[in-house]
């Protein structure tokens, strides 16, 4: 996908929610980040386990706001590629992808036309958003909520331990961050902590509920919402190392809570005074 990106000034924004509510205002940014209440916006539900309720219900609240021209497609992957449905895209200025399992989400995109359509939208100054595994999936490095070494469904993340979180590719539209969500809700520490441990050279951002961060072109973020925005930063960490059981231990891990206003830099890796 790497060669889908066009020079950074022609890029859009990013608004990627953490889940649960949705507030209005930050539903508002994705139309105004589109081109107003007369701008094509197109709900892709395909991560939901009933992607048409879904779509409806996420349809209906861009209508809430005064949206005129909003709709939503679904798919199989063999769809994905095919020019008819990209050609639904046509036009459209604002992408939003909804909750339920991210993993559905690059089953049915990654590698495909409809993809990369998406691609060119945001390439040329849309916006792409989402909430929660419509968040997850934004970043190249994706989180799927399972776990590889505890087997225990009813009691889970309760290690922070090597190879135990499960990742696969999502869609790239961050490559130097990775994305959680529900974060603070669902006490979600234990898996990012393990992640970013494992891949220094990454930030993890865990976005709580009702709670966003809109990507600027530049991959300088603010928060926006209810809730906090953690980031973990490892790269300055002096030593990342393992016990005999797989556990991780680190010193020097940053850990920035970030509140509605407070603006990062995803590249610089710093809170933006």
């Amino acid at each position: 996908l790497i060669s889908l990106f066009v020079c950074p000034q022609n890029k859009g924004h990013l608004v990627i929610i953490g889940g649960g509510d949705k507030p209005s205002y930050i539903m508002q940014k994705i139309v105004d980040f589109a081109g107003g209440l007369n701008s094509k916006i197109i709900v892709i539900p395909n991560a939901s386990s009933d992607p048409k309720e879904s779509a409806k219900y996420n349809v209906e609240e861009f209508k809430n706001l005064g949206c005129t021209n909003v709709d939503y497609i679904m798919f199989s992957r063999a769809e994905a590629d095919k020019d008819s449905l990209v050609e639904k895209l046509d036009g459209a200025t604002g992408i939003f992808f909804s909750g339920g399992d991210q993993a559905f989400l690059t089953r049915d995109m990654l590698g495909t036309k409809l993809l990369k359509k998406v691609y060119e939208i945001y390439n040329n100054s849309g916006v792409i958003s989402g909430t929660s595994a419509g968040a997850a999936v934004m970043s190249k490095l994706m989180i799927t909520g399972n776990e590889l070494i505890n087997k225990d469904s009813s009691d889970i993340f309760i290690s922070i331990q090597k190879n135990n979180v499960e990742v696969k590719e999502g869609f790239g539209f961050i490559k130097t961050a990775f994305i959680d969500q529900h974060f603070i809700k669902r006490k979600r520490l234990n898996r990012s902590i393990s992640i970013v441990l494992e891949n220094p050279e990454l930030l993890g951002i865990g976005i709580d509920e009702a709670t966003s961060i809109i990507v600027n072109p530049d991959e300088s973020f603010e928060v926006l919402g209810e809730n906090q925005v953690i980031v973990f930063d490892a790269s300055g960490c002096s030593e990342i190392k393992l016990d005999k059981n797989g556990n991780l231990g680190a010193e020097n891990l940053r850990m920035h809570i970030l509140l509605s206003g407070d603006k990062f830099d995803i590249n610089n890796k710093e809170v933006i005074e």
